[in-house]
């Protein structure tokens, strides 16, 4: 017998990827339900907040699993600019062996739906703003904060051009100027 937790996850997850392909529009409830493999009435007895209730505990399940990832590759690498290095050529990647289809699992939802809804924006901040605090926490600076906003902001950058121009070039330029960049103001 499937648990009732078991269910609520398995939505959870298929809602995470789905919105982290299409968008928070291009996704329809009934997607979202057969994606989770659950019965049409699931929906609102897990999330009695509906699509937006889901979509804004998916992201911040993404952003969580992300930051996680973030904390993991930095933490094993020598030093942190090698770290940054690291997460960059992760990402790139994982976007091409998702065919350009996997880039943050955060903006395309933000870019979608943040000016529509205040609880997504606000998870899509959160998460930006969990993957801030690692990056600023890693760095050993007074500008922590700052060179967090450059590292984080060109990664994002980085991402949507090379999903959207479909080659990782985009990512791999920007990350040994992101390494002088951070080894100047580290040093």
């Amino acid at each position: 017998m499937v648990r009732r937790t078991d269910t609520r996850q398995r939505m959870l997850d298929s809602a995470a990827e789905l919105f982290h392909q299409q968008g928070y529009h291009a996704t329809g409830l009934n997607q979202l339900v057969a994606a989770g493999g659950a019965p049409k009435g699931s929906l609102y007895f897990h999330f009695p907040g509906g699509k937006e209730q889901l979509a804004t505990e998916a992201i911040r399940q993404s952003a969580e699993r992300l930051c996680d990832q973030l904390r993991t590759v930095v933490a094993s690498s020598p030093d942190v600019v090698t770290g940054i290095e690291n997460v960059i050529e992760a990402l790139a990647t994982s976007l091409e062996e998702s065919n350009f289809q996997r880039g943050c699992p955060l903006a395309t939802v933000a870019l979608d739906v943040a000016g529509e809804s205040e609880a997504i924006r606000q998870a899509c901040a959160d998460g930006y703003n969990s993957w801030h605090t690692l990056i600023a926490g890693a760095l050993d600076s007074d500008k922590a904060d700052e060179l967090a906003t450059v590292v984080l902001a060109a990664i994002e950058g980085g991402l949507l051009l090379a999903k959207t121009l479909r080659t990782a070039a985009p990512l791999r330029a920007m990350a040994p100027h992101l390494r002088t960049t951070l080894e100047q103001e580290l040093s």
